[in-house]
């Protein structure tokens, strides 16, 4: 039988779990073996590209045939720390193994981290237990049918069923990105009450920004709505009525780069004689890096021509971006709840904490999430670790960890890696920021969630090869089982559920513009939104999906069982993705979990209340 010297996860050898703010006291506690004979353990803690302190650690007694130590350390700077345990004798170590387990070595191995925020970190309770739902805007509904194209060179798309054109042209892209298929302001609004209905409580808009492509990536004027989609007042008035509903609205803010056909780079001409690209005395030229080492003669975000590259350090793009009348200012004015930041890796720290302090100016309730792919807190960039999630930056980040988690889970990965993925995402962020993650399955940079879980990979294959794909008939109930599955575990793991619309309806699709079709309101597809709408309100009813903490129970084989325990409530989440009826314990009862099925059990933490069962 193997023995533990260390698990950073179990509070018997770490309280308090996970992240801590600065000046928390972190209590650390070793077991080893009376057979090891003497030993001086000390505790070996590295400040993030600093020297390492060495801390003696106490001697706790003994039983059960292990010697315990123990030592307390606060740090009391922000930070990413690192640690491991020096035996002092004979070389040995105990250095981070599977499953945040210690295991002996003789030479350095991996360290634990330990992530320090700002002790003043907050963000906003709206949206803790509350579920978002991510709208393509010209893809979700045409509320006001048959509108003339505010600019010649867009093409309307009557036929809302047609797949979205990608036939190669001679923009970089290599697809049609002018298809246009209506989708609207009014239309989200006339939707509210759908939404509501599935238990949304966050909507987060892909660009609304006027911009030349139907993805609005590349912004031709912050200050204004794209006409397609309406007015200003519009968007107001869509964040007024969507209130009513209980529902906030987060915005797309894309900072990184603006369009080459905009205003403000101006290379097309479409806005007259001005633009950086055509006046080297415009007021927007300091935005932009021009020099003639560049193919295209100035900085383009990798390489695309028509989406040159912002100076973020440029005075006065700054001041456009973070003042009193700048973009964050006037759409907040108009009713926005926050931002999402388009590749938060590529913008530099003190920029996101200029954006922070101008999205806080309007309460601190409105929200500010980051798109970064991996883990948040290690992320390395301009040469040096990013800090933008500890405290000063952004609330959170997009959650890509647990969405290729959840996926790989249903499509038979090994459970007990996919825990781990899980605990050590939970392990290294700050609570505030973990407690608020955007979890989801689907976006529009990835292919459609049931599509990654029951099609055949595309493997870099062509978008001529991916065009037209569907599943099978015949996998179709197979697949939807599955795509529940997951999404069960996004609902209920710490963090913020995020639907991509069109998911509730099994929407397809490999990668873009495959998956950002026209939404199917005529789909008689009814098999996930019950079950959707039933998650989101037990997010809403249990305490304990609202900040409350995760412990593992089980991962082996098919199943993964989870706790999540709040303040005054408790839930026992339990997957069965296997082919066989499952039957656990939980709360000291008997459980039964249907093949490729869930149950959730929810009970009160007092003594003798009885539970009760929560069965999809």
């Amino acid at each position: 039988m193997s023995h533990t010297f260390f698990n950073s996860r179990l509070a018997h050898y770490k309280t308090p779990f996970g992240a801590v703010p600065a000046g928390t006291a972190v209590t650390l506690r070793l077991d080893v073996p009376q057979d090891y004979g003497y030993v001086d353990p000390h505790l070996v803690l590295t400040k993030d590209r600093e020297d390492p302190v060495h801390y003696r650690m106490d001697f706790d007694g003994q039983d059960q045939g292990s010697n315990h130590f123990s030592v307390t350390v606060t740090p009391t700077t922000s930070g990413l720390y690192f640690y491991y345990f020096d035996l002092y004798t004979d070389f040995r170590k105990i250095c981070r193994g599977a499953n945040a387990e210690g295991e002996l070595t003789w030479v350095e191995g991996d360290c634990w981290q330990l992530t320090v925020y700002e002790p003043d970190f907050k963000t906003p309770d709206w949206i803790k237990n509350g579920t978002m739902y991510q709208i393509f805007p010209d893809r979700f509904c045409e509320g006001v049918p048959n509108k003339p194209m505010p600019f010649a060179d867009r093409i309307y798309r009557p036929d809302k069923t047609g797949e979205p054109y990608f036939w190669p042209t001679e923009q970089p892209e290599g697809y049609l990105n002018m298809d246009y298929y209506g989708g609207d302001f009014a239309g989200i609004q006339q939707k509210l009450p759908y939404l509501e209905r599935l238990g949304v409580s966050c909507i987060y808009l892909n660009p609304i920004f006027e911009a030349h492509a139907n993805h609005r990536y590349n912004t031709a004027d912050y200050l204004k709505a794209d006409p397609l989609l309406g007015t200003n007042r519009d968007f107001a008035e869509l964040c007024t009525a969507a209130r009513r509903h209980g529902i906030r609205i987060i915005l797309d803010g894309v900072f990184s780069h603006t369009g080459s056909d905009s205003r403000y780079f101006n290379r097309e001409g479409r806005y007259g004689p001005g633009g950086a690209y055509r006046d080297r005395h415009s007021p927007y030229r300091s935005w932009y890096d021009f020099d003639s080492g560049y193919k295209c003669g100035y900085r383009s975000w990798w390489g695309f021509e028509t989406l040159p590259e912002v100076q973020e350090d440029s005075p006065s793009y700054t001041e456009f971006v973070c003042c009193k009348g700048g973009v964050i200012d006037t759409w907040l004015n108009l009713g926005a709840s926050g931002f999402r930041l388009d590749v938060a890796d590529e913008l530099p720290d003190d920029f996101i904490e200029k954006i922070r302090s101008a999205v806080k100016s309007h309460g601190e309730d409105k929200l500010l999430i980051g798109e970064v792919w991996e883990d948040a807190t290690t992320k390395e960039g301009f040469g040096r670790r990013r800090t933008y999630l500890r405290g000063h930056g952004l609330d959170t980040t997009m959650n890509y960890p647990f969405r290729n988690a959840a996926i790989d889970y249903v499509c038979g990965a090994r459970t007990e890696e996919v825990a781990d993925r899980i605990l050590s995402i939970c392990e290294n962020y700050p609570k505030p920021a973990l407690d608020c993650a955007m979890n989801f399955l689907s976006t529009h940079d990835t292919e459609r969630a049931i599509t990654a879980i029951a099609d055949e990979p595309a493997n870099g294959r062509d978008r001529f090869w991916q065009s037209g794909r569907r599943i099978p008939a015949a996998r179709m109930e197979d697949a939807i089982r599955r795509l529940l599955l997951a999404y069960a575990l996004v609902y209920t793991l710490p963090g913020v559920p995020c639907v991509y619309y069109g998911d509730e309806i099994a929407m397809q699709g490999y990668r873009d513009p495959f998956n950002r079709a026209f939404y199917d309101w005529n789909s008689t597809e009814k098999r996930l939104r019950g079950p959707l709408a039933n998650l989101a309100s037990l997010r809403r009813s249990c305490d304990a999906f609202d900040g409350g903490s995760i412990e593992l129970v089980q991962a082996e084989g098919d199943v993964l069982h989870f706790r999540r325990v709040g303040k005054t409530q408790t839930a026992e989440i339990i997957l069965n993705r296997g082919p066989h009826l499952l039957c656990t314990q939980a709360f000291g009862k008997s459980a039964e979990v249907n093949p490729g099925g869930f149950t959730i059990l929810v009970e009160d933490n007092k003594p003798k209340n009885v539970g009760y069962f929560k069965i999809y």
